[in-house]
């Protein structure tokens, strides 16, 4: 807990993100229940998911912002944003007025306030922090996503039945404004920013030259970019397919799937967060993300619940070193002045995961979740060996400066670079 011990900003930081995203994670589940409440239509509750995810779409553009513009003034408006619309919403639902297209709408509006916010919130980090202590902060964020992402829907689905859909969205917006009033200590934060005051889309195009031309940069980004085509719409989408055709178990039993797997994301997180400023972060990453990978494959062919469990406990410990570490990477390896772009390239990365779920699912229909899944690990672990092979400074990410430069110098040189 060394980082939110010793600073006061990143305490601060830490507390808005928990309410904010325990906001996101409650009303996702409301909302989702609305859509399909009000159509009974798999599909319809899928065009709203796209809908809400769409924003993800405009990560390079949100992270030339994060460079340009003050990042906590672009937080505590997004923050003032999400106040609105979900005010709005729930104003209508109480109302009785909500049609499904206004809940798209709202979903639309509301995924504005989320996705594009992302690249400012990481950024703001390593100017609270510093890069020794950049893994810890970074991995008690993830703590707070884990926390929130587990206890969240179950909040919103307690207050579903006990105060109603309008009720729980109204106690989900108070959660947005303690996140706005929290991140009120920070505004004069001394932030590194984008010197030059160039167009939003010519800084786009300048940072996605710069970033290209960094291999460990793009190396991390195909990583991300991999894990959200073939192994994250597995579970988000998939779970219930699994319960339901190879474990027999019933809704209880898919909760307590996810379940074991948050509480398996809070432990891998309390592990990164406990180890430091520690050498080789690049290892851990393509590592971590191969056990996770190896997991799964595991994890499809099971038909016995206990072992299931299990699986998915682990499955959640390893994806704490991809889900963490993916972030710090690209913190790290790439110039002050481009991260916002980094990492608003980085959510456009995760925003295939809505057309990947497609694809699978159309492959699932065909040959079957298990087989779906046990391809789609393979690809990934195979994925990541090439990377390796290609890429070997990736894994001495996080080596000391000297160490770093020393070993970039001599593998320039033999390959022939000045």
């Amino acid at each position: 807990m060394a980082s939110l011990r010793g600073n006061p900003a990143f305490r601060s930081l830490w507390l808005s993100n928990l309410f904010f995203f325990g906001g996101v994670w409650t009303q996702t589940l409301v909302l989702g229940w609305l859509a399909f409440d009000m159509t009974h239509s798999d599909f319809a509750v899928a065009v709203f998911t796209a809908a809400r995810l769409a924003p993800m779409l405009l990560g390079p553009v949100a992270g030339a912002f994060a460079d340009r513009h003050n990042r906590v003034v672009l937080l505590m408006v997004m923050c003032g944003w999400a106040v609105i619309v979900v005010s709005v919403v729930a104003s209508f639902a109480s109302a009785g007025i909500l049609s499904y297209w206004g809940l798209v709408a709202g979903g639309f509006a509301i995924g504005l306030a989320q996705s594009p916010s992302q690249p400012a919130r990481a950024s703001l980090v390593l100017d609270l922090v510093g890069t020794a202590n950049l893994s810890n902060a970074n991995a008690l964020n993830a703590l707070a996503l884990n926390v929130t992402q587990v206890i969240g829907p179950a909040i919103g689905g307690a207050m579903i039945a006990a105060l109603g859909a309008p009720a729980a969205l109204w106690i989900s917006t108070a959660w947005y404004a303690l996140s706005l009033v929290l991140l009120l200590p920070l505004r004069r934060v001394r932030q590194t920013r984008h010197a030059e005051h160039e167009p939003v889309l010519a800084m786009v195009a300048s940072g996605l030259r710069v970033i290209g031309r960094n291999r460990i940069a793009v190396a991390v980004l195909l990583v991300t970019v991999a894990a959200n085509i073939l192994l994250w719409p597995i579970y988000q989408s998939f779970m219930p397919v699994f319960a339901d055709e190879r474990l027999q178990l019933d809704a209880a039993g898919l909760g307590a799937l996810l379940t074991f797997a948050g509480v398996g994301g809070l432990i891998g997180s309390l592990i990164i967060a406990a180890m430091g400023d520690f050498r080789r972060k690049g290892a851990l990453f393509v590592f971590g993300t191969m056990a996770w990978a190896v997991c799964w494959a595991v994890f499809s062919q099971l038909q016995w619940p206990p072992a299931a469990f299990a699986l998915m406990a682990l499955i959640g410990l390893a994806s704490a070193a991809f889900g963490v570490l993916q972030t710090t990477l690209l913190l790290l390896a790439t110039e002050p002045a481009v991260h916002g772009r980094a990492l608003g390239v980085q959510e456009l990365a995760i925003g295939v995961m809505p057309v990947a779920t497609l694809g699978l699912g159309a492959i699932a229909d065909r040959v079957g979740v298990a087989m779906t899944t046990l391809v789609a690990a393979i690809l990934l672990i195979v994925a990541l060996i090439v990377l390796v092979l290609r890429v070997p400074r990736l894994l001495k990410v996080g080596e000391p400066d000297a160490g770093a430069r020393a070993t970039e110098a001599a593998e320039d040189a033999r390959a022939g670079h000045p």
